[in-house]
């Protein structure tokens, strides 16, 4: 093990987030048909409420452990780093206990919160059959991300990288193998199948931990331990990690509480619009499982910042050095841009395509697809932004944009969707606009804070916005001339994915060889960076 600068640590974790996420859109092909679609909308259940309980288990101590950690290494305080970890992996017992117990026993309450009122689709006992089964990963997904948290808060990146991808891996093995022979070999029902291949997270993430702990257990020597005890107390040390805590817990329920009220009310707004409960159900779980599904190769990128950011800006932050913590924040966005943008608009030119290799024909899911890859933009950039602002422990300001940002959601998703079904246009991208509209807001008021009260500066972000117009407009062309030279049909054939193969490489060259020229990747990820990938890809000499 040894420890990453900022750009490595960031190329490591999001070149496993994104082996991570292939493997995680890939293995949902042969599921999906495994499941079928009423198996697929029991799934979205069950994770968005999961995700609910997980999140206030794992949102606030694996990042505190990981600022405190940074923030201690930064102070050579390293007895207390050590101990920090020690009563960050005590407070997560307690904490996803309890969680688990409520999902446990609540588990009929959560089910009829979503399907209150509407008849035809799922029953109560469907859908708390699967929220019991995904409530086992809270025993051991928390701890999993505690000692991620004290690998990356020591800047040691590839260790837990790699148990990512083991994670998800095994995960993948129970999900296929477990729903596949419990409908198809031993014919029990769909919801069975469904429970069986959510508990394939608890045994992924058992793996996962175990790995960590081997690694760590033979590298003790490289965690800088000295005899010495520093001047500062359990009682300190716990009361920091509270502190510390608390406000990332609040945003994340805050996030997942919307999450919830805005699956809610997708269906009961479709179901006003006069869609049935049924097609209600599926496109709530194509906008909020199945689509953000395709969309994780997008996230990743914005993953992988966060968690080589979070140890690099608090380290400049406790030195005092804002130049340094402002240069980190505009290479993190400037990256998020510059990688995310085309990736983002690729997707939405053939989302048509690409949904129907993973789900097969679909009357919703492309033109859901469509409008979704370009939300992720969005959510990624604001949570790059929100995992800087932790790194600079301006939780007032995540508390305000936050909550600013997910009221004007909440008060324009059922409006959007009727103004969208008035105009003639889609009206389930009424919620997607809506969150686009919400982060938006979010970020005025984060640049205008940091702006005022830091002085930081976004050159290099609008530079690089500038900059990237030209590549996409490029590669945009590009994939538009395609579609009347070599037109592209849904079928599953090998000509077609030969032909899908094609659109997405040229569309690639075309954006990776404007973006040389102009310079803009020179200018975000350094010219001697750019040398050194160029010349190992014998592209240019030495």
């Amino acid at each position: 093990m040894k420890k990453n600068t900022f750009i490595e640590g960031t190329l490591i974790a999001s070149i496993a987030i994104i082996i991570t996420k292939i493997l995680g859109v890939l293995y949902v092909i042969p599921f999906y048909s495994i499941i079928g679609e009423d198996g697929g909308v029991l799934y979205s259940y069950a994770y968005n409420i999961y995700n609910l309980f997980l999140n206030i288990s794992t949102a606030g101590v694996p990042i505190a452990i990981s600022m405190i950690i940074s923030e201690y290494s930064a102070l050579k305080m390293f007895d207390a780093k050590d101990r920090a970890y020690k009563i960050g992996k005590r407070i997560i017992f307690t904490i996803s206990f309890i969680a688990f117990l409520i999902l446990m026993i609540f588990a009929n309450s959560f089910a009829g919160y979503y399907i209150k009122g509407i008849t035809g689709g799922n029953t109560i006992q469907d859908i708390a059959l699967v929220i019991r089964a995904i409530s086992l990963c809270l025993l051991i997904t928390p701890f999993l991300s505690v000692i991620r948290g004290y690998l990356q808060g020591n800047k040691f990146m590839a260790p837990s990288s790699i148990s990512q991808v083991i994670e998800q891996i095994v995960r993948i093995i129970v999900i296929l193998l477990g729903s596949y022979l419990a409908i198809n070999i031993f014919h029990q029902e769909v919801k069975i199948g469904v429970a069986i291949a959510l508990t394939g997270a608890f045994l992924g993430g058992l793996i996962a931990y175990l790995y960590l702990k081997i690694k760590v257990n033979k590298n003790k020597k490289l965690f800088e331990k000295i005899e010495k005890k520093d001047n500062i107390s359990n009682k300190e040390i716990t009361k920091k990690i509270i502190t510390y805590c608390i406000p990332l817990i609040i945003i994340s329920i805050v996030n997942n509480i919307y999450d919830l009220i805005d699956m809610k009310l997708i269906i009961k707004g479709l179901y006003k619009a006069g869609y049935d409960a049924k097609t209600s159900e599926l496109i709530s779980s194509i906008v909020y499982t199945w689509g953000p599904k395709i969309c994780m190769i997008i996230m990743a990128i914005a993953m992988g910042l966060t968690t080589s950011l979070i140890p690099h800006i608090v380290s400049s932050y406790t030195e005092g050095d804002i130049k340094e913590a402002n240069k980190k924040f505009n290479q993190a966005i400037s990256t998020m841009i510059i990688t995310c943008i085309p990736m983002a608009v690729g997707l939405s030119i053939l989302s048509n395509n690409v949904y129907f290799i993973f789900y097969g024909n679909s009357i919703y899911g492309g033109s859901i697809l469509k409008c979704l890859s370009i939300y992720t933009i969005f959510s990624g950039t604001l949570l790059v932004i929100n995992t800087a602002l932790q790194g600079l422990q301006k939780f007032k300001i995540i508390y305000i944009n936050t909550i600013a940002g997910l009221v004007i959601n909440t008060i324009l998703d059922i409006p959007m969707i009727f103004l969208l079904h008035k105009l003639g246009l889609p009206d389930y991208y009424g919620t997607i606009v809506a969150s686009m509209i919400g982060c938006t807001v979010s970020y005025i008021i984060v640049l205008i804070y940091l702006k005022k009260n830091l002085k930081f500066d976004y050159k290099l972000v609008l530079n690089t916005i500038y900059k990237t117009l030209v590549p996409t407009l490029s590669m945009i062309i590009v994939l538009l001339l395609l579609k009347l030279i070599l037109p592209i049909t849904n079928s599953i054939n090998l000509v077609f994915i030969i032909k899908l193969f094609i659109y997405i490489i040229l569309g690639a060259i075309t954006y990776l060889t404007t973006s040389y020229y102009n310079k803009n990747l020179e200018n975000v990820f350094g010219t001697e960076y750019i040398n050194k990938i160029l010349i190992k890809l014998h592209l240019k000499k030495l």
